[in-house]
């Protein structure tokens, strides 16, 4: 994937000075288990801020999803560029097989690797949780209980993401504020909600440095569809190029924001590496463009004119999409930690296909 072009700032600053120390720790989701314990109050809690470490150890949980495998290869890429030059590829680097539901095994990859920032991606998409909304009750809330713990027991720099589908139809969709009524309708928004108020609970109560962004629909070229609502967005791409038709499950009118990888990427890095003094809140919206299948589908013609487009509504997903905002306003994370998207809809789709079609059809229609 084209790596993160206005990365550099950040990794000249922090991450990714000469002799470059972190290592991200992927970790898989294999079984399911119940490991209760609680956290009391007089348990010795402290928030190590980056500059209180060398460098930063990062623990990835979901190593194996869209944005877990995307995370790793950039912190590993960019490591290792800023260390050696002529710079090698990036390795592999240490993965782990675990179970987000087995709080003694999570505690001992913490601990045994000298975990310093944990980065919580473990979950369960929004129409895959609609059919499966015990596996997702466990893996989205019980999960999120097991890193909450974790984190605050050792210290950690704690980032878990949320989403646009931590709305709901009684919230204003457009713009969507970051401070707004949330009544979700899906078990992946009400997980969602959940992991923001009680990550803001664990910061105010215990102390522990908890950050989370809210992403918009997220599109990458390196992974196929995942099970979101928002999937249509990537699966466009895919389908033009290896067959020239695509049939999509929502309406053509259905305006969601968006944002490609490298966008949300960078902001993950810059949120976590931001100083806490600078935060206003913990959990910020971030956008980088809003538009429809009809929009999208229209800007990949520019590209492939002979892209047959048709629909074939899913009701499921159409009602989750007609629940969550169209457009995020993200004014609070601009001005208060500098963050500014790259990709605008022309870019995104020339990029995509530049990177699923550059030895296929695309090539050939240029």
């Amino acid at each position: 994937m084209p790596f993160i072009r206005a990365f550099s700032k950040v990794a000249k600053q922090a991450l990714l000075s000469p002799g470059c120390g972190c290592q991200p720790i992927t970790v898989a989701i294999r079984t399911i288990s119940f490991s209760p314990r609680q956290v009391t109050s007089d348990a010795s809690f402290h928030s190590v801020s980056f500059s209180e470490t060398d460098h930063p150890k990062v623990l990835i949980t979901g190593g194996l999803g869209q944005l877990g495998v995307g995370l790793a290869t950039m912190l590993r890429f960019y490591c290792f560029i800023s260390c050696l030059t002529p710079p090698p590829p990036p390795p592999p680097g240490p993965f782990i097989y675990s179970d987000i539901l087995d709080y003694k095994n999570l505690r001992e990859i913490v601990v045994n690797n000298r975990i310093t920032w944990l980065v919580h991606y473990s979950a369960l998409l929004s129409a895959v949780g609609e059919s499966n909304v015990a596996l997702a009750r466990d893996v989205n809330i019980t999960g999120l209980h097991n890193v909450l713990d974790i984190a605050a027991e050792h210290g950690l720099r704690l980032f878990v993401p949320s989403t646009i589908g931590a709305f709901g139809p009684t919230s204003p969709r457009n713009p969507t504020p970051d401070l707004c009524v949330q009544r979700p309708r899906t078990i992946y928004g009400v997980s969602k909600v959940h992991a923001e108020l009680m990550g803001e609970y664990y910061h105010h109560r215990y102390g522990l440095d908890f950050r989370c962004l809210r992403y918009p629909g997220i599109i990458s070229a390196d992974s196929q569809p995942g099970g979101g609502t928002t999937d249509y967005a990537v699966a466009i791409f895919h389908d033009a190029v290896k067959t020239g038709k695509f049939e999509c499950n929502l309406k053509p009118d259905t305006r969601l924001p968006m944002m490609y990888i490298d966008d949300c990427l960078r902001a993950t890095v810059e949120m976590m590496e931001a100083p806490a003094d600078t935060l206003s809140m913990r959990t910020y919206n971030i956008n980088a463009m809003s538009f429809s299948p009809e929009e999208l589908a229209q800007e990949v013609q520019k590209q492939l004119p002979d892209l047959e487009v048709t629909y074939d509504i899913d009701q499921v997903r159409q009602a989750i999409a007609d629940s969550w905002p169209m457009n995020f306003d993200d004014s609070n994370a601009r001005n208060d930690w500098g963050w500014k998207h790259d990709y605008d809809l022309p870019e995104l789709v020339q990029t995509m296909l530049n990177y699923i079609g550059s030895d296929s059809r695309i090539a050939k229609a240029n």
